[in-house]
């Protein structure tokens, strides 16, 4: 099994930044892909952004390229999701996932262990 716990969230004004993290505890891969997904009210769950852990490769949600970053610290089994320019429509609960395989993708279903999820609000 995998443990995934998420922080950073909080309520931030539109223009402002905030830092997820995402610690990874348990079973561990020796290749594997972490992303971040979002989920607002009354929305599907989407893609954010991913991060091959073996090489470090991303890739991101067109709503979020150039204002949001993904990376990794190997040594704290812990990814991070960098934001700024935070706009209202950015609120939702950020969870982090778990893909066993190595193929950076934008797929929901495919993503095998999931955290719990922490609340990011952003006021107008």
């Amino acid at each position: 099994q995998v443990q995934l716990v998420e922080s950073g969230g909080g309520l931030v004004q539109a223009g402002g930044s905030l830092r997820l993290s995402c610690a990874a505890s348990g079973r561990t891969f020796s290749s594997h892909v972490m992303g971040w997904f979002r989920q607002a009210p009354e929305k599907e769950r989407e893609f954010v952004a991913a991060i091959r852990w073996t090489d470090g490769i991303t890739l991101y949600a067109d709503s979020v390229k150039g204002r949001f970053t993904i990376s990794r610290d190997n040594a704290k089994n812990t990814v991070y999701l960098q934001m700024n320019s935070l706009k209202p429509e950015d609120t939702a609960v950020y969870y982090c996932a778990v893909d066993q395989t190595i193929v950076l993708h934008t797929i929901r279903s495919r993503y095998d262990y999931w955290g719990q999820g922490t609340q990011v609000t952003v006021s107008s």
